[in-house]
């Protein structure tokens, strides 16, 4: 029969937070009236401590279960009981910060060697959790070593984290949508972790087509002649909601694909719109984050259009802007040219060698 407890512990660095760390807070809130989770993170990590605790809430929003997040810049040493105490120190700041005070606890819950010691010197009982991950057969080390091997055993969260992000951008009918769900697609078919890959549609296109509605409607209850597209008024600020939405849906999309997600424009190519629009270039969106540009050249691609576009004339000055933007901004880019299975190709060689190089963690102390 399992003991229930008042106050459980659980301590850890989270960096990042999986499905061990989630079994193990979990365990520990079925067996605790409440329960403490300190997050101990050291300045040298390259999660931030805020982001990490922001996970774990998001993951355990069960009452009871309190995040405790703390910076802990102390070597690790377990066999210094000077090193020891200090961060349990650290640790009971954590708590007392948390609580308004310092909480006694009657149990420490953990996965770790050090798990029976930490216990001690809280005057607690220590509750082993699947020591030999057999549940769970996962580790911070090994996501930080291959977070794609280890996809499964994340959270939304850090998955939208983590997710590779490559945005095609280019002019009108320049095959920007066409590569994007190729691009998805190829990745898709490797199936494993990589089978939820998905690629993100354009929001500007469909703000478009509902701000002409809206226009249409209002000129026919007036009894004026339906504006065509060309005649829609342009505001900054829809440039702004049009970035914004679209870094939402990417940002939706990360947290439940693959370890890549393929985005079909940015903020990055709503600034260029609004320069197309209204004469400047605004500022891109500081939220947005991407690691590779595939720019598509209108070279060889006829023009079609949809009754959407604005014409063959604007089409290649876009796509000189696009060009000369990702350049002075030092984008990490390429330009795909050619059939459509060239331009995939040459997007796929790219976004392998993106992937090759892996994600860079700095080390834990």
């Amino acid at each position: 029969m399992n003991t229930t407890f008042a106050h459980g512990l659980v301590i850890g660095k989270f960096y990042p937070p999986h499905g061990g760390h989630h079994h193990l807070i979990d365990t520990a809130a079925a067996r605790c009236a409440r329960v403490s989770v300190v997050v101990a993170a050291s300045t040298a990590e390259s999660i931030p401590l805020a982001l990490r605790a922001a996970w774990l809430r998001e993951a355990h929003p069960q009452a009871g279960v309190t995040i405790a997040p703390v910076v802990d810049d102390i070597e690790i040493d377990y066999d210094d009981p000077e090193i020891w105490s200090a961060h349990v120190e650290v640790f009971r700041h954590a708590l007392a910060l948390a609580h308004g005070g310092p909480p006694e606890i009657d149990a420490v819950f953990s996965s770790e060697k050090y798990g029976p010691e930490l216990a001690r010197r809280f005057g607690a009982v220590h509750v082993d959790v699947d020591p030999d991950r057999e549940r769970f057969p996962v580790s911070g080390t090994m996501v930080r070593h291959d977070p794609a091997a280890c996809w499964r055993w994340l959270s939304p969260g850090v998955r939208g984290h983590l997710a590779r992000r490559v945005v095609v951008v280019g002019a009108e009918s320049s095959g920007t949508t066409t590569l994007a769900r190729e691009l998805a697609g190829h990745y898709s078919a490797r199936g494993g972790p990589w089978a939820a890959t998905r690629w993100v549609p354009e929001y500007g296109r469909t703000y478009c087509e509902e701000k002409l509605a809206l226009a249409r409607r209002r000129a026919k209850a007036a009894g004026l002649p339906e504006p065509w597209l060309d005649e829609l008024e342009w505001e900054s600020a829809e440039f702004a909601t049009i970035a914004e939405r679209q870094l939402l849906w990417e940002d939706a999309a990360a947290r439940t694909g693959s370890p890549l997600l393929v985005c079909d424009t940015d903020a990055f190519a709503t600034s260029l719109w609004h320069e197309r629009y209204l004469g400047v270039a605004c500022a891109v969106h500081p939220r947005a984050r991407h690691d590779l540009w595939v720019h598509t050249s209108v070279e060889g691609v006829p023009f079609e259009q949809d009754g959407w576009r604005d014409g063959e004339a604007v089409r290649h000055g876009m796509d000189v802007r696009f060009q000369e933007e990702l350049a002075r901004r030092r984008l990490p880019h390429l330009t795909v040219s050619g059939p459509p299975r060239a331009r995939l190709e040459q997007a796929v060689e790219a976004v392998d060698a993106l992937l090759a190089r892996g994600w860079a963690f700095a080390a834990p102390l």
